[in-house]
């Protein structure tokens, strides 16, 4: 059964939190970060994108820079921009975006819960990239930034959510860039505490929906101290990592698309005749198409758009992984016609996330930058259960969360 439990948060004063919350670390680089913290000194990114800090062009995984996030997060705490709270709370984290709310409980999650499967996961991590986030959590000692659960619906937390939603929030902010609105409540009742700990217990899993590499950098370091410590007892702080739990149901889920330069020494009229192998192929006129249902795929392809619905017994209903329409659309377009073969590695094709729209994948083509586009229907969460339940792997670039967590709103101290 899942096993959480509260912990002491580290967190801003209310009147201080605008100055200090922040995107997360891997949505921008180190040039952006830069100039969203601007002259800010109270701003986050200067522990969870410290090289800010150092020269214009300092590697991001030079060993100053981590020490520098140490620095900066103990000076965060000497200056009382960060406070830990007295006692052990869970919180409650909700984000609004398009008029649609979402509410995430804000947990320690069990390090063993990860190591053994309980917390399930959808994708691969890179060792390279564990291990930067590895450096961070050590160096700190903490979990700066939260990583990103679901779980199944449950009725008793979500009606206890909603109590707590109806009252005054202890953060209420609109984010800038975004506007996506942000509110935090602190669950300090010690009823109110044992319910969640109680119900979450009664959960079989949990999964990781954003945040893979957070999650295996957290978790690995927790069981790294744990090995580390002979006089382990199993109620360290550092037996937990943070992370925002959402109901399933709750989630959205964007389409992730693609934007492909070249059409493999085919002519136009080429590629759109093999496309009916596998493909009903309708010529959209060149108003922008989205697909409307699972199957169907919208082409951009010189100033046309395209409808492709996937013949019949070109997917598998059967299989978690065949089903999906980015699995669908490698095989039998990226890798089939196209040959491009690895996702993650081939300088041919890049990826857009659904937040930008379809606009922008005609203006990437539009300009000459990429030859075609593709755009697919949006994965469920449901499907995205069923794989982790599986023990399958989604493909690369199959999801797309929005919106994405603010960092700094809290912070567990491993300690």
């Amino acid at each position: 059964m899942a096993k959480v439990k509260p912990f002491r948060g580290i967190r801003p004063p209310k009147e201080l939190v605008e100055k200090v919350e922040s995107r997360p670390y891997d949505v921008l680089n180190s040039e952006e970060a830069r100039a969203e913290a601007g002259d800010n000194e109270m701003s986050l990114y200067h522990i969870i994108k410290p090289e800010i800090d150092f020269p214009e062009g300092t590697s991001e995984y030079d060993p100053r820079v981590y020490e520098k996030a140490a620095e900066n997060f103990q000076k965060f705490l000497d200056k009382g921009w960060l406070l830990q709270d007295d006692k052990e709370n869970y919180y409650i984290y909700a984000q609004t975006m398009n008029g649609k709310t979402q509410y995430g409980l804000v947990v320690g999650a069990y390090v063993d819960d990860y190591m053994t499967g309980k917390i399930k996961k959808h994708e691969l991590t890179r060792r390279d990239k564990e291990e930067d986030r590895m450096k961070h959590v050590r160096v700190n000692n903490a979990n700066i930034e939260p990583v990103f659960f679901a779980y199944p619906d449950n009725k008793v937390l979500n009606d206890l959510i909603m109590r707590y939603a109806a009252t005054e929030p202890e953060y209420d902010f609109i984010a800038p860039i975004d506007g996506f609105g942000h509110k935090f409540w602190v669950i300090s009742d010690d009823k109110d505490i044992e319910t969640i700990t109680n119900e979450f217990a009664k959960m079989p899993n949990m999964y990781i929906a954003d945040g893979h590499h957070r999650s295996a950098a957290a978790a690995l370091v927790g069981a790294e101290k744990a090995k580390l410590n002979k006089d382990h007892k199993g109620d360290e702080e550092y037996n937990y990592f943070m992370a925002v739990c959402f109901q399933a149901s709750q989630l959205t889920i964007l389409d992730y698309n693609r934007v492909m330069k070249d059409l493999n020494r085919m002519e136009p009229e080429e590629f759109l005749r093999k496309l009916t192998r596998n493909f009903i192929v309708e010529d959209k006129g060149e108003d922008i198409y989205k697909p409307q249902e699972i199957h169907e795929f919208s082409l951009y392809l010189d100033k046309h758009w395209y409808s492709l619905k996937a013949k019949e017994g070109t997917y598998d209903d059967s299989d978690p992984i065949g089903v999906l329409d980015v699995d669908i659309s490698s095989r039998l377009i990226l890798d089939d016609l196209l040959g491009i073969k690895d996702l993650r590695g081939s300088n041919r094709i890049d990826f857009v996330g659904g937040l930008r729209g379809l606009g922008e994948l005609k203006r990437r083509v539009d300009s000459g930058e990429m030859r075609l586009a593709l755009a697919l229907y949006p994965v469920s969460m449901q499907q995205i259960m069923d794989i982790a339940d599986s023990g399958n792997i989604m493909p690369p670039k199959a999801t797309w969360f929005e919106p994405k967590l603010r960092s700094g709103l809290v912070i567990h101290k491993l300690i």
